[in-house]
């Protein structure tokens, strides 16, 4: 019997960071800091100063395996920290500026954070929740001037510190931590092997996913506080992709501009970013040079048809992506495959606002109430159901085990229909399908009709009890300023694809949509107004 010859080589994280700093190392990194000012160095420099930064953190007691907490925008020392702190041994955990202050010491608090490092530019929303907390050192990162006492200084720290020589590591390793955006009850925390990131960041550089490649100029308008900015720093770096890091400024101006000046040929972030975008564009087509700009991955929430729409006016093409904090995050891509290159229109805009064909290497299967697994016909529903490589196999702290099942898959809430070639249509979250006389309405189909509707900017359907029917649904309505609609009006727009029993009852028009903390609608909140309005 043969053996395997094969060299057992650790997938980790330094080997990325190595690669970047010997065979990457003049291509460029522009990092746009909160005032505005524009900044550019390199992956080489940043490599370097990630071996600095890590000898300073073991030197305040960092040891392998410690969480180290970020409170930074897209920024180039965040990328120096995604570099140092795994590499070093230990443990990179972003932290979202946006969260309450409540949410954010329950998080620091159940990850055990003893070391943070702040722009000073957060230093308000710091002291918003450190109140209690227990931090040996807070490192910031100073806009002008030294850091303010009483904290260390970012730069000073790696000035004098010397080079780490990288520990060896075990690939199965952790490297990374992100908490969920805790839609429905405390944020979990999702902690990343080494392993699973640099087969994330391999899978996601793949031309048929986000095709990320030395020819890139990639800018993340998805926060690296977020599911790890979505993988697309290690994979840049991975690749040799020049890196565009916006800072707290998103924008659609500032986006868009960035764009133009930095010919930016990659971008990444949720819906309601790219709405604000296709706006601005829609108003002053001509304002902006985007001709490098090739693909913008969108994901987060269901694109509606519209938007596609909207960019392909504009020479602009939206691609589709699916993914949760508990996947890494990516694991499904919506490529317009070969057999609809020369397809009619209708078929092809019908299959770019699925969520797409799952990864390699990650799994899918849906269950129906009753416990069944669903055919692949693109009728049957039922919640998806994931595992691979780099999805949770459990949750920091035992949490939720009922997001498991017993053989060992993640339990997403999404629901979804899945065609034969095995794309992935999500019709809702579990929690938000309207369940109205015994029969299924998909809210996110209704949002999508509702905002091709050019009067309507955002549009979001939740379930409000009926004594008759159990539930229906209630339609939330933005419209586009200076535009006007009618309850009736939308509700004939609707008449086109639904039925009459699936059509909202109640239109609320509202100013805006609340968004959660990652841009997703916000319907908890809309269900406490309109449940009991």
């Amino acid at each position: 019997m043969l053996s395997n010859s094969m060299d057992d080589y650790p997938l980790t994280l330094t080997r990325i960071v190595e690669r970047a700093e010997r065979f990457h190392a003049d291509v460029e990194v522009v990092s746009r800091r909160p005032s505005g000012a524009v900044e550019r160095t390199t992956l080489g420099e940043c490599a370097a100063r990630a071996r600095n930064l890590a000898t300073a953190l073991e030197a305040l007691g960092v040891r392998p395996g410690d969480p180290v907490a970020t409170l930074l925008w897209n920024q180039r020392e965040h990328l120096e920290l995604y570099f140092a702190v795994p590499a070093m041994g230990s443990v990179i955990h972003t932290l979202n500026p946006r969260l309450f202050p409540y949410e954010l010491a329950f998080i620091v608090d159940d990850a055990s954070d003893g070391v943070i490092i702040i722009d000073e530019s957060l230093l308000q929303v710091f002291e918003s929740f450190r109140a209690g907390l227990d931090f040996r050192h807070v490192i910031v990162v100073p806009q002008d001037g030294p850091a303010p006492a009483g904290t260390l200084d970012y730069e000073a720290l790696i000035a004098d510190a010397t080079p780490m020589t990288w520990p060896e590591l075990d690939e199965r390793d952790a490297a990374a931590m992100c908490y969920t955006s805790g839609t429905t009850g405390r944020p979990k925390g999702v902690v990343y092997s080494h392993r699973a990131l640099v087969l994330h960041s391999l899978v996601a550089a793949l031309p048929d996913q986000l095709a990320v490649s030395a020819g890139d100029t990639v800018l993340p308008v998805v926060p690296m506080f977020h599911a790890n900015a979505w993988g697309l720093p290690y994979a840049a770096a991975l690749a040799g992709a020049r890196l565009v890091l916006p800072g707290p400024r998103l924008d659609p101006e500032s986006v868009l501009n960035l764009c133009a000046h930095e010919r930016v040929t990659m971008t990444a972030g949720v819906p309601t970013v790219w709405m604000g975008m296709l706006a601005a564009l829609d108003a002053e087509p001509d304002r902006w040079d985007l001709s490098e700009l090739n693909r913008l991955i969108v994901g987060g929430a269901a694109v509606p048809r519209s938007m596609f729409e909207g960019f392909d006016r504009h020479g602009l093409t939206v691609v589709q992506a699916w993914g949760m904090t508990e996947t890494a995050p990516l694991g499904a891509v919506c490529r317009l495959p070969v057999r609809l290159y020369e397809g009619e229109r209708d078929e092809q805009y019908g299959f770019r606002v699925r969520q797409g064909v799952a990864t390699p290497f990650f799994d899918i299967r849906a269950r129906d109430d009753n416990g069944e697994l669903i055919a692949w016909d693109d009728a049957a529903m039922g919640e998806l159901e994931v595992r691979g490589p780099w999805v949770a196999g459990s949750y920091h702290g035992g949490r939720g085990t009922e997001n498991f099942t017993v053989d060992g898959w993640f339990r997403t809430g999404d629901v979804v229909r899945i065609d034969a070639h095995g794309c992935i249509r999500i019709c809702d979250r579990s929690k938000d399908l309207v369940k109205s006389g015994g029969e299924w309405i998909s809210s996110v189909d209704l949002e999508n009709q509702l905002m091709a509707h050019p009067a309507v900017a955002q549009a979001a359907v939740i379930a409000v009890p009926d004594e008759r029917w159990g539930e229906r649904p209630l339609a939330v309505v933005s419209l586009c300023d200076g535009a006007d609609a009618s309850a009736d009006e939308l509700r004939e727009h609707l008449a086109q694809e639904f039925a009459r029993w699936q059509l909202p009852d109640r239109f609320e028009f509202v100013q805006a949509i609340p968004c959660t903390a990652t841009g997703k609608f916000k319907k908890s909140q809309l269900r406490t107004q309109f449940t009991t309005a």
